[in-house]
Formats: C-alpha cells, structure tokens, sequence
C-alpha cells in the first residue's frame, strides 16, 4: 500500500563548508531511506536548507570583518554543490532566510503565545563589558559542569550532550575577546516545556522502534525534569520578536530552525504550483510517518523540543522516528573545524567519486555507537569490496557477454538447482534488505547486499561460463543470463547506496532513462529578493521498482567499463598529511 513519508533533515549552520561528520550523521542516510522509499513507490517528501539565523554566522561574520549575508551566500552555494556532488536528493534544500519562513516561525511563535506555552520572564545573562554587549549562547565558551569538558559551548556540550544555560559553565569566557563576562538581567520569552512534559512522556512510550539510545536519552531528560526554555536573545540577526517594545530581540536560532521543516514543506508545495499540497505530509488526521535524521547533539531538540511546539500548535503530525546517529571521529580524534582536522565535502569530491565514500561511511555508520573514519580503511573497502567484489563481479560478466553474445543478454535453458539457488538467494534479499532499510537500520542492510554479491561470485566460481563456452555453449549462456540476472537485481538493491554507480551499470544493461529523476539547482522569486534552492525531480511514485529483475533475453547491451577505480595505497599518507 502506498504510504506518505516525511524526512526531516538536519539544517546545517551556514558558516562552514560541510565536512564527513555531518555526511555520515545527518545526510547520507535519509538518502538511502528517500532513495528506497521512492523505489517502493510511496511518497516521499525529504526537505531541508541552510541555518541562516544561528549566531555561529555571526561569529564567522565578526572574525571575518563581513556581513552575515555574505557568510550564508558563500556556504549555502557550497552545501548546495556538495549535495549535488554526493547525490543527496532532497525535494527542497533551501534557507531559513525567505519571508515564508520568517512568515510561519512568525505564526508558530504568535499562536504558542496566545494559548500560554510561552511566558515572559527575566532572566540572568552573560555580558562582556569589554566587548559591551550581552553573549549570546555561542558567543560563551566555559567548562561543562557535567563532564568537565573545556571547550563547551553555552548552549550545550559537544562532549556529553548536554543541554545547557551559559550561567551554568565553569569559568565563562568571551569567545571573541577572552574575557570574563558579568551577570546582568534582561527580559525574555520562554517556552514553557513543563506543561508538556506528561503528554511527552505519553508520546515516548510507545516509541520502542526508536534507537535505544534516543530512547534513553530523552527519557532521562523528562525524568530529571524539563525547565521553560528561552527563544529569544540580545541580538541583532534573525527573525524580530513580533511583540511591541521587544525590536531589540531576535527570536533565537533553536526555536527558529526546527519549524524550518515545516516551513520547507510549504514553500515546497508552492514551487510545485500545488500550494495546499504540504497538507498531506503534516495534518494529524493524514496518514504520513514523519522521520528527523540528525546527529546525537540534536536529540534534544527533535524529541522534546519541536514535539513540544507542535503539541502546542495543534493539528500537526508529531515524529515517528528520530534516527539520530552517534559522533564519526577522524584517524582516532574528535573532528575539530577550527584546528583543520576534518575532510571537507568539497575537497573529497575534487579528488574522489561519491559512490565510494558514500559506501564506506554506510557499512562503517555511526548509527549506534562512535565510529571512526580511517583513510587505509577506506581505500581498503574500495579496493576489496567495491572494486574487488561488486565491480569486478559486474564488469567481468558483461565483458564476457558483450563479447561473446553478439552484445546481448543470452537465452538461457533450462536452470539447475545452482542457478535457482541464487536467484532465490537475491529475491529473499529484496525482503530482508527492505525491512533493514525501513527500520534505520543502513549500516546491516548493506552488509547483507555485499553478502549476496559475494554468493554471486561464488556462484561463478561454480558455474564458470567461460570454461565451457565451447564445449557446452547452451549451459555457459545459461550461466551468463543467471549471472546477469542476479547483477541487474543486485543493481536495484545497491540502488538507494551507490546511485551514481548503479545508474552506469542500468545502461550498461542495455536499459534507457534514469533510475532516479534528476537534481536541479532553482532560483525561486519572493516578493523582495531571490534565492537558490536544490530541488529534485522524478516520475516513477505510483510504481513499486523494489524487486528482482525481469532481466529479457536478447536485451542489447552497452560496452561496460568498470563501475570502480582503484584507488593506490600512497594516498593514505597524502591525506594524512592534509589534516591540520
């Protein structure tokens, strides 16, 4: 039965490029789940965009001597390329500077007033008397009172996870110039998560099929007990509290970015000329799973927080699933953007092909404990197993048909126990691999694509084609289709992880068009201003593509190359010698 599905993606703060934490915590996976939810032929709705209001730009703004525009112009075309170059196929990545979004945060913020979740209440601050002004949470760096941490950030510790208020850090500090702020009062609004937390914990129980770690996590939370949560700072960047007497206040980037998928959606529906279409994916009374993928320091905000809010809006779907992913650290450290040690989105893809990286930061996946990215590894698991096993695999039997079946699928006779064998091994597949993937569950279901891969090989061990191509001629073109059978529906289960690969070996199959509709960068008009946006495009939703191949003899191939480059060992130490 078809079925909605929304994807929620995390909103990457535009003030850096993207690095290959952010890939394997947040984008490349509700890739592969858009990927195969389209193949099944349900709706899928993935959406996202730059964080444009958080004060990590202007931080960048300030050190840099420019504006916050032009620190969002230059990371927001730089997500928009890398996205592009890995493949990731959002609907709609666009930016949380449009006047929709700043129309439906507006909304949101108003409507929680007016039913009394938020309150106004003045609160302790943080300011700089050297730097004269109020510290918003990033601009304070200090000691985590719970791990100790040094360098956690007055919102919440990298470290642990933590949620937390600046006044809590040990020994504050002025991020910009080093100095020991004071306390002073000011007024703010506050979201009043305690009214909330007993319909949260009703909507937590059920959710078994969460990660345990999320699970845990935010039960811990509402068992220690939610305290109201400031969405408004001292500061001049974002989206204006629309209260008279409050125009030196901006609402705060947290409360602002989550209603970002919601607004995405919208302008979504607009773009597609269907401007009540959004409907369908965020109305309590439609049927729709809602999935947020994010990273393990998200957790907070996407099960307690947006819940919260959308508890408070009413008549909104509420998550399914929150499939938030552990930390990726690099060659045995923390990634770190300030001391350089991180591999750059754009600086892989000028030297590599997506697929491969795609890959391995799949079948090495964070998903439920940290994982660790090591440049031998990854030119091992490409030589080994994308080269080795999958690319050989395929390059080899269509060679081997090309060039001695008139460039054609073979007739096959009769098949045998051996060839019933592993095609009943790949049918199975398509269950299992599809229950894997429609649980989260990335990192197993392409392990157990590799697994048939290697049956496939082991099947032409057996079979060997070429070995009887004269003395039997009908068994070997029996052998050959079997073999080509299996590729073309292995093809389809690597589809949603290695679609650039995947769509090589569809054409050399002899088959037309693309697997996968197209991605276009779009500029969009609003009433004031342009911006750009990567859209995506495709036209197989009402077909269900997720099954074995039907692979028709005769089928005129294409001359295949290999899908796969190996890669040479004397590349570990030139990247090595990149980090820092």
């Amino acid at each position: 039965m078809k079925e909605k599905i929304f994807i929620g993606v995390a909103w990457p703060y535009a003030n850096s490029h993207l690095h290959l934490g952010h890939l394997a915590g947040a984008y490349i996976p509700p890739d592969i789940f858009a990927r195969y939810h389209r193949l099944r032929g349900n709706d899928v709705l993935m959406v996202s965009g730059s964080d444009t209001h958080g004060t990590p730009i202007t931080v960048t703004a300030e050190q840099e001597g420019i504006s916050p525009e032009e620190v969002i112009d230059r990371y927001h075309k730089s997500f928009i390329e890398s996205f592009q170059g890995l493949g990731i196929s959002f609907d709609l990545f666009t930016y949380t500077n449009t006047e929709n979004h700043w129309a439906i945060t507006t909304d949101m913020f108003l409507r929680l007033l007016e039913k009394g979740y938020i309150y106004k209440e003045k609160m302790r601050a943080l300011y700089c008397e050297h730097c004269h002004r109020f510290l918003p949470d990033r601009y304070v760096e200090g000691t985590c009172p719970f791990c100790h941490f040094e360098d956690a950030r007055g919102d919440q510790c990298d470290n642990c996870g933590k949620p937390l208020d600046a006044l809590e850090l040990i020994n504050p500090r002025c991020k910009f110039c080093g100095h020991t702020p004071v306390v002073r009062e000011t007024e703010h609004f506050f979201l009043d998560l305690p009214k909330f937390t007993e319909p949260l914990k009703e909507w937590v129980a059920d959710k078994t099929h969460w990660r345990p770690s999320v699970r845990n996590f935010t039960l811990n939370l509402l068992n220690e007990g939610l305290r109201g949560r400031a969405i408004t700072r001292d500061i001049d960047w974002g989206i204006p509290v629309p209260v008279e007497g409050y125009s030196d206040k901006r609402i705060y980037v947290w409360f602002d970015a989550v209603i970002g998928y919601f607004s995405a959606s919208v302008e979504w529906a607009h773009n597609k000329g269907f401007p009540e279409l959004w409907h369908e994916w965020w109305d309590l009374d439609k049927p729709c799973r809602s999935y947020y993928f994010i990273g393990k320091d998200n957790i907070f905000f996407h099960t307690l927080i947006w819940p919260a809010m959308l508890m408070g809006y009413g008549d909104r779907q509420l998550p399914y699933d929150v499939p938030a992913n552990e930390y990726l650290t690099l060659e045995g450290r923390k990634i770190s953007s300030s001391r350089n040690w991180a591999v750059w989105a754009p600086d892989y893809l000028s030297r590599y092909d997506p697929d491969p990286l795609r890959y391995y930061l799949t079948v090495h996946a964070p998903e439920t404990a940290d994982a660790d990215f090591s440049w031998r590894e990854f030119v091992e698991r490409n030589n080994n197993e994308l080269v080795g096993t999958w690319g050989n695999l395929a390059h080899r039997m269509l060679t081997f048909a090309f060039k001695n079946f008139d460039k054609a699928v073979p007739t096959p006779g009769e098949l045998n126990e051996t060839d019933q064998g592993i095609i009943m091994q790949v049918e199975k597949a398509f269950e299992t691999v599809g229950a894997e993937l429609d649980a989260c569950r990335f990192r197993s279901a392409i392990s157990q694509v590799m697994a048939v891969a290697r049956e496939a090989n082991r099947y032409l061990d057996l079979t060997s084609p070429w070995k009887i191509l004269k003395s039997d001629p009908e068994r070997a073109a029996t052998a050959t289709y079997v073999a080509l059978r299996v590729i073309d529906s292995l093809k389809t289960l690597f589809l949603p992880f290695l679609p650039f690969s995947s769509q090589r070996l569809h054409e050399y199959l002899g088959y037309e068009g693309d697997l996968f509709g197209q991605q276009e960068v779009a500029e969009f008009q609003e009433n004031s201003h342009k911006h750009i946006a990567l859209t995506y495009h495709y036209d197989y939703q009402d077909q269900d593509l997720w099954k074995p191949s039907e692979l028709p003899p005769g089928q005129l191939l294409r001359r295949p190359k290999p899908l796969f480059r190996k890669l040479d060992d004397s590349i570990v130490e030139e990247e090595l010698a990149r980090l820092g």
